[in-house]
């Protein structure tokens, strides 16, 4: 190729430089610098594209065409990082402090419903007499099924009930191995409630979730009688939703307490009418109860002949929907402001 072939690339070069720069200077966000960028110095861009025309000039001229093309490489590369540190630095002014200005008062905290709801079933049931208990979230199979006679083909030891570590403990589904605990560590009475968080593979809905809080209840001495059990729960019913509230007992099945029953409390937004949230039945289902099953106490040791026992258990977030007429139990951990500031 002739020297004037040399002279038409290197205007070439000077051409895609000086629109380069236009269009570069014409940005207005960093968005618009990376599509020039694309355009110029991409791999398939227009510079790259002269690069290929190298092979096109004599061997004198291919140095002198070469430098020119890296030149130009190196005079884009700089002014599009300039472009791209202006910008930086105008965002960097917007992020600063403006110190002049008058602080943001800070919200104001308080109590999550869950704790709310927690400490004033603690001190009705303090006030009755019971002790608080707590114990470890990460359980042993023993504590958590084993010692409350749920034998080893139960159906709540399925991989997909619980969940299970490594190490073959397991979070546990309950906090009745609490009161396993407690039994082994004193002899009657007893007279306790274990408060706590829980674990169980349930998939998360309005009334479901993977965590979540319960208090279990106990009660063991001589001559305890489910009519003790009704009067504590009616006792609590009263307290929590006022003295109008009514409970009833259902036959139920427990591993670990028998007899077994659920027990009700009378519908809280019909008064025992009927309604939607009750299905016109006029009660709404609490949860589990029932005499402690001489089993369990022949695995702490305890004379099943001499002592008998009542246990009892509530779900925490059930009571509160309850209590505060909420119908999606996943409200209380989504953390909405608008949501907390209510309680």
């Amino acid at each position: 190729m002739a020297r004037s072939g040399l002279n038409e690339q290197l205007a070439k070069i000077q051409s895609l430089k000086e629109n380069f720069h236009k269009e570069i200077e014409a940005c207005t966000n960093p968005r618009e610098i990376e599509q020039v960028r694309i355009n110029y110095l991409s791999k398939k861009g227009e510079l790259n594209q002269l690069f290929s025309l190298l092979g096109k000039v004599s061997a004198e001229d291919r140095p002198i065409l070469g430098k020119k093309l890296n030149e130009a490489k190196n005079n884009l590369n700089d002014v599009h990082k300039q472009k791209l540190s202006y910008f930086a630095e105008i965002d960097k002014k917007k992020e600063r402090i403006d110190t002049s200005l008058p602080g943001r008062a800070p919200f104001p905290g308080s109590q999550h419903p869950i704790t709310q709801i927690l400490d004033e079933i603690k001190e009705i049931f303090s006030f009755m007499g019971f002790e608080i208990a707590e114990g470890p979230e990460i359980e042993s199979d023993y504590y958590n099924f084993e010692a409350l006679n749920i034998p080893g083909d139960h159906p709540a030891k399925e991989m997909h009930d619980t969940f299970y570590l490594d190490s073959g403990m397991l979070l546990r589904t309950h906090t009745s191995p609490v009161q396993i605990r407690v039994m082994e560590s004193q002899k009657p009475p007893v007279r306790m409630i274990a408060p706590g968080r829980c674990y169980r593979k349930d998939t998360p809905d309005a009334s479901h979730s993977p965590f979540f809080h319960q208090v279990e209840g106990l009660c063991v001495d001589e001559g305890i009688s489910f009519a003790d059990l009704k009067g504590i729960i009616s006792i609590f019913a009263k307290k929590m939703f006022g003295e109008d509230v009514k409970i009833r007992f259902r036959p139920s099945y427990f591993p670990f307490t028998e007899p077994s029953a659920e027990y009700d409390f009378t519908c809280v937004f019909c008064k025992g009418k009927g309604c939607k949230t009750c299905k016109g039945t006029g009660w709404l289902e609490i949860s589990g109860a029932g005499m402690v099953d001489p089993e369990v106490f022949r695995f702490v040791g305890y004379d099943a002949d001499k002592y008998t026992g009542y246990a009892f258990g509530m779900g925490v977030e059930r009571i509160a929907m309850l209590k505060y007429g909420i119908n999606d139990i996943r409200y209380f951990y989504e953390n909405d402001y608008r949501f907390l500031t209510q309680f």
